[in-house]
């Protein structure tokens, strides 16, 4: 049988990136990440994937006319890995409808907070301004609406009083590297059903 694979998005620092691949390693997650795209050229995750030895590459939506050309060649750079499925980690730029349509039940994000609360940018500090007492993580399939989709794992850390939006960041970020890897083991091991707005996990 086919080994599964993923292709993962990112912006930023990758840290999420290289959880994942480091759960591909050591046999938690039963597949393999084959490429890394980002939108940054200066993308800290580039230098991840150099020394993880996997492609990387980058289509900057600067270098596009308007979001759907940027849109039709990220589709291109992932089709190049044929990936089961599309890993969104810290990946910043919302996608149309084009790219969300194209892998419906195929493409999962992770957001910084209990969705659907404080979706969107700077869900710590959205948190901590409304005052909650609780925050944490959610995994979800991506859908047309912005942070909107079927929800897979949600984890969750005590806000504390004396928080800030980086101390917040920092707690939940530790929820994350075991949040993600746990949906992406359930998705391989073909677990996940989704029906309408729920997802089902299967034993």
């Amino acid at each position: 049988m086919r080994e599964g694979t993923f292709v993962v998005l990112a912006s930023g620092r990758g840290t999420n990136f290289q959880t994942l691949f480091d759960r591909t390693t050591d046999g938690y997650i039963p597949a393999r990440c084959t490429a890394l795209i980002t939108d940054n050229p200066g993308a800290y995750a580039i230098s991840r994937a150099q020394k993880m030895g996997i492609a990387h590459e980058v289509v900057d939506y600067k270098s596009f006319p308007d979001k759907t050309g940027y849109e039709d060649a990220l589709i291109s750079a992932i089709d190049r890995y044929n990936p089961d499925l599309v890993v969104l980690a810290g990946y910043m730029r919302l996608l149309g409808s084009l790219i969300v349509d194209k892998y419906e039940g195929k493409m999962i994000n992770i957001h910084p907070s209990l969705l659907p609360s404080f979706a969107g940018l700077h869900a710590q500090q959205q948190a901590l301004d409304y005052g909650t007492k609780v925050s944490g993580c959610t995994v979800h399939f991506v859908t047309k609406d912005m942070d909107a989709g079927p929800i897979i794992i949600q984890r969750t850390v005590p806000v504390l009083d004396d928080d800030d939006e980086e101390s917040l960041a920092d707690r939940i970020l530790i929820e994350e590297h075991q949040a993600f890897p746990d949906a992406l083991k359930l998705f391989f091991e073909k677990r996940l059903l989704i029906e309408e707005r729920r997802v089902r996990i299967l034993s």
